[in-house]
């Protein structure tokens, strides 16, 4: 199996990184990780037919990714996203216990116990989707019992309306009102995907990203989906977005990882 190294130059990266942190630039750059069979992959729209393995150590990518300066890794549980309870924990303990960067954890999240495996394996933070959409009362226990900064909210958009189930499933939530229920619920970062948009690095919707944040000033949105080259991170850093979540433009060599840092 081909195993993907991410090129990078990490010659003076701490320098860099001081001059070009996410205090001054003011949009941090989170690398994406999509784990099945322990495995780091990229799937197509959230189509498991359409997977592509980069990496058969995520690990490797990761360190990769913690040398070129960046700070926050997005790890994402296929495997457990399909099955509905965490599969893959040991690599998200084995990257926490191995580096330090910051890591939100998601993918078959549905019970406190799931939650506690996550936490307990090192996530500084637990992603939720779907359970936020289908069981309301539940994530609402949880925001007030962790704490709502140990969440990083993920919305699934199409037509601006919430996607779940693999997408496959187009609810009639409008996302403004789910965004502002959960703000109200003390959510503080939330992370929007256009369905339409991933994995396709076709860029990303900034025109609905304008309009969320327009709508939420104070939050601290976080770009998901699109990006293909720095001129979409630019563009998402220039409308206001906090951070961007990036994976397959990296992967496929759009994007060169030592370029990232003047984000943050």
């Amino acid at each position: 199996m081909r195993r993907l190294i991410i090129m990078n130059n990490t010659k003076d990266s701490s320098k860099k990184k001081e001059k070009h942190g996410t205090a001054n630039r003011g949009m941090q750059i989170i690398p994406a990780i999509d784990i099945i069979d322990g495995k780091c992959v990229r799937l197509t729209q959230g189509d498991y037919d359409q997977k592509k393995i980069y990496n058969e150590h995520p690990l490797e990518v990761a360190k990769q990714f913690e040398a070129a300066g960046l700070t926050r890794l997005h790890l994402v549980d296929l495997d457990g996203a399909k099955a509905g309870s965490v599969k893959n924990w040991k690599v998200l303990e084995t990257i926490a216990g191995k580096t330090s960067l910051v890591i939100d954890f998601g993918g078959g999240i549905k019970k406190e116990t799931d939650l506690q495996i996550v936490f307990d394996s090192g996530a500084a933070l637990a992603t939720v989707g779907s359970l936020a959409v289908k069981e309301e009362e539940v994530f609402v226990h949880w925001l007030r019992t962790y704490g709502a900064n140990k969440f990083l909210l993920g919305a699934d958009v199409k037509d601006e309306k919430i996607a779940i189930g693999g997408w496959l499933e187009t609810t009639n939530i409008w996302i403004y009102d789910f965004i502002r229920k959960y703000i109200e619920h003390g959510i503080q970062q939330i992370f929007c995907t256009d369905v339409s948009k991933d994995g396709k690095l076709e860029g990303p919707s900034l025109s609905l990203y304008k309009n969320i944040m327009a709508e939420f000033p104070a939050l601290h949105f976080i770009a998901s989906g699109g990006v293909s080259t720095m001129k979409d991170l630019e563009e998402l850093q220039v409308i206001g977005c906090k951070g961007a979540i990036v994976g397959k433009a990296i992967y496929e060599g759009r994007i060169n990882i030592k370029d990232l840092i003047q984000f943050g």
